[in-house]
């Protein structure tokens, strides 16, 4: 898809966009997914194919299908327990096809005005109020994410890192782990964002915060799509430009 595509769920608007990166000729390794579990819960997924591993595009797709697949049951009322039993069947059938194929994989869950989020590698869950405030941000697996998070980078530099790319935890390994978040209220005009790094390594957080805080959520999302492809492009040598392929989900809560 080459722009947004948004809709009304639940009352609350959601907008949803992936395409390959503009410099590859194969196929986009992304993948997003909207989980309709009944008429108080949904879940939200992103997932990011492994690059230069065999069958990335179709790790990807294969977790989102086994995670919609076990949450949709409702024979389980626990809703977390069939999130993180999607994903270990995810994992299994991941590992069980042979190819050593992995995939990134972001989950929100929301139900009623509330959400918990789920991830394992990269991609990343966050939550921003109107006024810009940064509610909820995921930690990427990833060695340049905990030097941030310890103190021996900053952003600014974690960003530009040669090393960024590494990442340490993914859904086809033997030794995957999911990182649960808390539960955290969804304030009305709060806007929910899950997306692959991609869109991460191309723009600056305080650029995406400022972005997504207001304004229609179509628009927040066709400013993402715009900026992420002229950093893309290396229209500023000063930013970052890293080709990739770029999912998003953006939720807000009417």
């Amino acid at each position: 898809m080459t722009e947004c595509e948004c809709d009304i769920l639940n009352g609350s608007s959601i907008c949803l966009f992936s395409n390959k990166s503009p410099d590859k000729e194969g196929p986009n390794e992304d993948a997003a997914a909207v989980i309709i579990r009944d008429d108080t819960t949904v879940i939200l997924a992103v997932a990011d194919g492994v690059g230069g591993l065999p069958a990335g595009a179709w790790a990807a797709e294969t977790s989102l299908k086994e995670l919609a697949t076990v949450s949709q049951d409702t024979s389980n009322p626990d809703v977390r327990a069939s999130i993180l039993n999607g994903i270990e069947q995810a994992n299994s059938s991941i590992l069980a096809q042979g190819s050593g194929s992995a995939t990134t994989l972001a989950v929100a869950e929301i139900q009623n005005r509330t959400i918990r989020p789920y991830h394992i590698g990269d991609s990343v869950v966050m939550v921003v109020g109107q006024r810009g405030k940064l509610k909820l941000q995921t930690l990427a697996h990833a060695p340049v994410s905990y030097a941030v998070e310890a103190g021996f980078l900053d952003e600014h530099d974690a960003l530009h890192h040669q090393e960024r790319h590494l990442v340490s935890n993914f859904v086809g390994t033997s030794d995957m782990r999911v990182e649960v978040g808390s539960p955290l209220s969804l304030d009305p005009r709060d806007t929910l964002l899950l997306a692959s790094d991609g869109l991460f390594d191309n723009v600056h957080i305080p650029d995406i915060v400022e972005i997504i805080r207001k304004g229609p959520l179509k628009d927040a999302g066709e400013k993402l799509i715009a900026l992420c492809r002229e950093r893309m492009a290396g229209v500023d040598s000063k930013m970052p430009s890293k080709p990739d392929d770029t999912t998003f989900i953006l939720y807000r809560r009417q």
